[in-house]
């Protein structure tokens, strides 16, 4: 696949305006200022391909990425506490009704976590739904490049504690800065676009 190959195609405020699925969907969720726009930026080699924001809680639609003949799906961040209730709701909406619709061809979601920290409640609610839904997902441990080699294997140990079913999951370090575990994220996309 042809990782520079990509464009924003659309995005949608409300579950209700995403049109039925025509394609394979390749989705990366995770919570406000995780890191998500920086990742996608990364892998696809763009600077401004996803926006970045020093703001959490800015990515407020989900969006839609052409790329070859599949899409990425960038879903909004959640867990973001100076946002409205009633915009809180509606971006549990949104996510939850994207994940919930069977309809849709989801071959695989990055479940993103900052890895300088323990799991939030969301991020762990998160896991939980997918595993319950047998949703196929891939945790992806952005900022690794912000810890020090030790502080980064104590992290790696507290997860195995923090994260239900730890040793059953692919988990994969992860820098946008450094480019740690992008390489094998692409790999992880290719694989999941043949399914």
């Amino acid at each position: 696949m042809n990782f520079n190959n990509v464009q924003f195609k659309t995005s949608f405020g409300r579950f209700d305006q995403i049109p039925k699925a025509e394609r394979i969907e390749i989705a990366f969720s995770g919570r406000s200022n995780v890191g998500k726009s920086s990742l996608i930026n990364k892998i696809f080699n763009r600077k401004q391909l996803a926006k970045v924001s020093q703001v959490p809680g800015k990515t407020v639609t989900i969006n839609f990425f052409d790329f070859e003949n599949i899409y990425i799906v960038d879903l909004p961040g959640y867990g973001y506490a100076k946002v409205s209730k009633g915009k809180k709701n509606r971006w549990a909406n949104l996510i939850e009704g994207y994940l919930n619709d069977t309809t849709r061809k989801l071959n695989l979601i990055f479940q993103l976590i900052d890895m300088r920290h323990a799991p939030s409640k969301d991020d762990l609610q998160m896991i939980d739904f997918m595993i319950e839904k047998e949703l196929p997902f891939v945790i992806v441990l952005t900022k690794s490049d912000k810890l020090k080699p030790t502080a980064k294997k104590l992290r790696m140990e507290a997860f195995k504690e923090e994260i239900p079913y730890f040793d059953d999951i692919e988990v994969i370090p992860c820098s946008a800065q450094t480019g740690e575990g992008i390489d094998k994220i692409k790999e992880i996309i290719e694989y999941a676009a043949t399914l």
